[in-house]
């Protein structure tokens, strides 16, 4: 597989010498003093037993050592559990179930070892441990059950990524990474997404910028960033706040929208009053990024696929461009499978391809346009749901017979949860107490923002239940 993960970073942070690659609050930390970071936590790992294959849990903030928490657990060839905050304490106690090893914090309220303790261990020559088919890292999304599903990325498919090695790069990608002199950086390295980009600036000649506070416009014009990713809803306040009251983005070089799709209209309008900053990704867990507009992509569409990409119709063949069909993509870095769910990997990682179950077309030009999706899942604020957890969980209320659950816009999380529900009796269920059992259940992304009552669901003409007549 050739230098096993992270070799590709390491050698970048190597070739860095004492560049500035991080800036938290006053301190900023150069590639030399993140690379003996690297060693040490790597150090302190293998002293207590931790190798190749084992799992380490990682309930970290966005610091210079959770950055290099994360090498160092790669470096040892651990399995990487990352559990980004705001999740349920009832879905945090599954993933540390997962056969992880060792669980590191940085919070004394949580148990485990603590960060400060491994970066105090003596360094060591970094070794990489990995083994090709280890799987390297578990990024979680919330699965069909209602707990974690782990999306499970082989060490052979991470040092197959492009992100640490500019000559892999898609032009898309070399376009935003010269735009990366200031990354902003917040909520979590858990993050795919942050993370992978953090890797993209730095290798890019960048610097890191931790925000902690990431209210927009004030972290760029603090910061003096360059770069950020942001979520269609924060995309729409920027706008919205920069018409009412400019402020100094004169340093703005680059947004990345991720999470959900961006509608034509809010793209023209974030071009015209933003600039050419917007690049538009698209992209999944199980498979990285797909594809990316730049600012000089048509509005509306993700540009062009960085990756093998066929549009299929039901029956799974090729349809001709124009026509709208399933995505199904092969990519270089994508996951194997899904931790623990054999039925689940079987449907989607189908010989060699993802399906990403997701609609869209390719135009005449090859540009990518999203049209809708197979799944039934509400994306709030950039993470996905699946409904049928939501659907049961109010459907276990007394004065609840059936539950129906589908996603609407919301101007704040992007989509949200709109609850039709047919009463058991002649009580009618309190939708106050309907989003209180789901907020204690899965979460207050989960919970309905609106409940209708219905006398009973419109039906398909197969007899079943179609939810997708229950919106106007």
């Amino acid at each position: 597989m050739g230098e096993p993960f992270p070799g590709a970073v390491l050698d970048v942070l190597a070739r860095a010498g004492d560049r500035v690659v991080l800036e938290h609050g006053a301190r900023s930390v150069g590639a030399a003093e993140l690379l003996d970071l690297v060693a040490r936590v790597a150090a302190g790992l293998r002293r207590r037993g931790i190798g190749p294959g084992d799992g380490v849990a990682l309930l970290l903030g966005v610091t210079p050592e959770a950055f290099a928490a994360i090498l160092a657990a790669h470096a040892v060839g651990a399995r990487v559990v990352g559990v980004r905050p705001g999740l349920p304490e009832a879905h945090v106690r599954r993933l540390l179930e997962l056969d992880v090893a060792l669980v590191v914090v940085d919070s004394p309220a949580r148990r485990g070892v603590r960060l400060a303790e491994l970066c105090a261990a003596e360094p060591e020559p970094l070794r990489l441990g990995a083994r090709a088919a280890d799987v390297a890292r578990l990024i979680h999304t919330s699965g069909s059950t209602g707990a974690p599903k782990a999306v499970g990325q082989t060490y052979r498919a991470m040092a197959a990524a492009w992100t640490a090695v500019p000559s892999r790069w898609p032009q898309a990608v070399a376009e935003l990474a010269a735009r990366l002199e200031r990354y902003l950086v917040f909520g979590t390295l858990a993050s795919q997404v942050m993370f992978e980009y953090a890797v993209l600036s730095i290798t890019a000649g960048g610097v890191v910028v931790v925000a902690e506070d990431p209210s927009l416009p004030g972290a760029i014009t603090r910061h003096r960033a360059s770069a950020s990713v942001i979520t269609v809803p924060r995309l729409a306040k920027l706008v919205a706040a920069h018409r009412s009251s400019p402020a100094d983005l004169s340093t703005l070089r680059a947004l990345l929208v991720s999470g959900s799709p961006l509608s034509a209209s809010r793209h023209r309008e974030a071009l015209e009053v933003l600039g050419p900053v917007v690049f538009h990704g698209y992209g999944q867990t199980e498979t990285s990024t797909i594809a990316m507009a730049t600012p000089d992509d048509p509005p509306g569409s993700v540009g062009r696929p960085l990756v093998p990409l066929e549009v299929r119709d039901e029956r799974g063949r090729v349809v001709p461009r124009g026509v709208s069909g399933e995505l199904f993509v092969r990519a270089p870095a994508q996951a194997d499978g899904y931790w623990g769910d054999a039925e689940e990997s079987a449907e989607v990682f189908v010989d060699g391809w993802v399906r990403t179950r997701d609609l869209g077309h390719l135009d005449q030009d090859g540009v990518l346009w999203l049209t809708g999706r197979t799944r039934d899942v509400v994306i709030v604020n950039a993470n996905l749901h699946h409904v049928g957890p939501i659907e049961r969980v109010i459907a276990e209320h007394p004065d609840v017979a059936e539950a129906y659950v589908v996603a609407v816009p919301d101007e704040e999380t992007g989509e949200a949860v709109h609850a039709f529900v047919v009463p058991s009796g002649e009580h009618e269920p309190d939708p106050a107490q309907l989003r209180e059992l789901v907020i204690g259940r899965l979460g207050p992304a989960c919970a309905p923002t609106r409940v209708t009552l219905i006398r009973e669901p419109p039906l398909a003409p197969s007899g079943k239940p179609d939810k997708r007549l229950l919106l106007p």
